[in-house]
């Protein structure tokens, strides 16, 4: 049956094929990385706002949190500050820490809120720092002082809770409350791991994080090399080899951080993709990587 074109049948059948999965999730916590290039791109970032509030409006529990390397770069240059990084973490001065809350805590995660309640969803806007979510001390990598950058500590789940008890979408930018020789600063944290932290503490159903790459490879020059699913013992094994390799280390070691803290699995999808996570939770297609205990 067609009507102005449109396969009623098709979208029925595609609907009722999405309903164990919805089943699956419903009335579940689900901690999304949000970042990358699904966080700069205007389509893109409708994709994921619509797919947020319509999984929100399914019932589950949606905790949403983001980083904004670029927007935090691009306001650096703005004041004519040259960034310094540290065996690859950025080095966090008092003036860049300054930005960097000004930036993630104020205009990123205000116009993140703002994006969901236009698009007829119901968002609260919160920092790392609000309640003692993200207690962190600074962190010191192989002996290299990074300045105001957060290990975290402690996890306080209560205001996520009591914003999802109100039926709300907790938006959540990656800065910490910093304690111990810290104490009265706030500090600069990786939003993977960050994101990971929160699932282990919630015993979230799942973790997914938004990359810009396809998944797992097992050979970067070739996308359909594309590994769905995999265990967090054969991850290990693949890291030994060098497939897992560079920038996708730090991922997968925030997946197993968050499978040993109780997640349940634990997704690397491609951000790149219209709709990526409806694609990759949703359907028997599927995108990204999977990750399992």
């Amino acid at each position: 049956m067609k009507e102005c074109g449109i396969n009623i049948s098709d979208q029925a059948a595609a609907l009722v094929k999405s309903l164990p999965y919805i089943q699956q999730y419903q009335g579940k916590t689900m901690v999304i990385k949000y970042g990358g290039n699904a966080m700069l791109n205007a389509e893109l970032k409708a994709a994921v706002i619509q797919d947020v509030i319509l999984m929100s409006c399914l019932g589950m529990r949606i905790v949403l949190v983001h980083g904004g390397g670029p927007e935090i770069e691009a306001m650096l240059t703005a004041v004519g500050k040259e960034s310094r990084f540290v065996k690859g973490l950025r080095y966090t001065d008092e003036e860049t820490m300054e930005i960097v809350q000004m930036v993630l805590c104020g205009k990123v995660n205000k116009d993140i809120t703002s994006l969901i309640q236009q698009n007829g969803g119901h968002a609260i806007g919160v920092s790392g720092i609000d309640g003692g979510m993200l207690q962190a001390v600074r962190l010191i990598s192989d002996g290299e002082d990074l300045g105001f950058v957060g290990d975290i500590k402690i996890v306080n789940t209560s205001i996520l809770e009591t914003i999802l008890n109100a039926k709300a979408i907790p938006v959540v930018s990656s800065v910490a409350l910093g304690i111990e020789e810290a104490s009265g600063h706030g500090l600069n944290i990786n939003a993977d791991l960050g994101a990971a932290k929160i699932a282990s503490a919630m015993e979230a159903e799942k973790l997914v994080l938004m990359t810009d790459v396809p998944g797992l490879l097992r050979d970067l020059k070739n996308p359909d090399s594309l590994i769905q699913k995999i265990s967090k013992a054969e991850l290990e094994e693949l890291k030994k080899t060098g497939v897992i390799s560079k920038g996708m280390i730090p991922k997968t070691d925030c997946c197993v951080l968050a499978l040993d803290g109780g997640v349940k699995n634990a997704h690397i999808i491609d951000g790149r993709v219209p709709h990526a996570l409806l694609v990759g939770l949703f359907t028997d297609q599927g995108i990204g990587t999977r990750i399992e205990r």
